[in-house]
């Protein structure tokens, strides 16, 4: 049953936010109201047909211009960046295995990883440092951003494509090199 008081209270606090709120932001805002996920979901579907939308990105809430709209608010020209090759591989392999350390990133690439292509997604707000890893050297560790995952329309990491998304989009044509390839837990092939 929904608290229309409640509601009042939760569209203020997360409209006036000057950043997404996490349950524990709005909570410390509304005071002990019992769980208040059924109400911000409620609010949510109230938005749902409206020109802006209440959305959860990353475990933070807040409002943002509805996606069918947003060509109404992008400038008349736009200037497209695109990123390298080794930008979207880079930023891939922090989506699907952060946190992850640079040595890491190179591993899984096979390939140095430039300082600048770091620089690019920092700067484009997809990727943060996430501390240090406790091994020798205490490599710096990355991993994704909530603008990350608001730019790629994304409620959390799990939305990411699987390996059968991928696959069925031809994105993954060839198979891996045989010494990729890990053997199973328990045993060889």
């Amino acid at each position: 049953m929904s608290d229309p008081e409640l509601l009042r209270a939760l569209e203020a606090i997360i409209f006036a936010a000057v950043a997404p709120l996490t349950l524990a932001d709005i909570a410390r805002h509304v005071g002990e109201r019992g769980d208040l996920l059924p109400h911000l979901r409620e609010l949510a579907d109230s938005y749902a047909a409206r020109g802006i939308n209440l959305v959860e990105r990353g475990g933070r809430w807040q409002f943002q211009t509805a996606s069918d709209l947003a060509h109404h608010l992008r400038p008349s020209r736009e200037s497209v960046r695109k990123l390298s090759r080794a930008a979207v591989e880079t930023l891939a392999v922090i989506a699907y295995h952060e946190p992850v350390t640079r040595p890491e990133i190179e591993e899984i690439r096979g390939v140095a990883v430039s300082s600048g292509t770091i620089d690019v997604l920092m700067e484009a707000g997809w990727i943060r440092p996430a501390g240090r890893r406790e091994t020798p050297g205490r490599p710096l560790q990355y991993a994704t951003t909530p603008g990350f995952l608001a730019h790629f329309n994304l409620t959390s990491r799990r939305d990411l494509p699987g390996l059968a998304d991928l696959k069925a989009a031809g994105l993954l044509d060839r198979e891996p090199p045989r010494e990729m390839v890990l053997p199973l837990v328990g045993g060889e092939d």
